[in-house]
């Protein structure tokens, strides 16, 4: 990986995690993170990946992503001064989910 994908990556993780902390509402008790971003080559293209809590609730969030991704992408540019603007997509991280089924399974264990 280039370094200028990683930088990219960086930047696009840090400004959509500054937009959705700013300009998203969730109802009260949804916790939302931005993970990571990957960029695709070319950089025309950007996976989102973040965290949901509680888990359960990941569809919610999914929708409301899903309304607001005009939005947030249109922040996003206004922001980042490089072409071409990586065209953003969310993707739910569900690797804590994994990790709590784990971190259960071995405190079933335990006892």
């Amino acid at each position: 990986m280039t370094q200028r994908i990683l930088k990219v990556n960086k930047l696009i993780k840090q400004e959509v995690g500054k937009i959705i902390l700013s300009e998203i509402n969730f109802p009260a008790g949804i916790m939302v993170t931005v993970m990571k971003a990957e960029v695709s080559k070319d950089l025309r293209y950007a996976d989102v990946f973040i965290s949901v809590l509680p888990f359960e609730k990941k569809e919610e969030v999914q929708e409301i992503l899903k309304e607001n991704i005009y939005f947030i992408q249109k922040i996003l540019n206004k922001k980042l001064f490089m072409k071409p603007l990586p065209k953003i997509k969310f993707v739910i991280d569900e690797s804590g989910e994994y990790v709590g089924k784990i971190d259960e399974l071995i405190k079933k264990n335990e006892l």
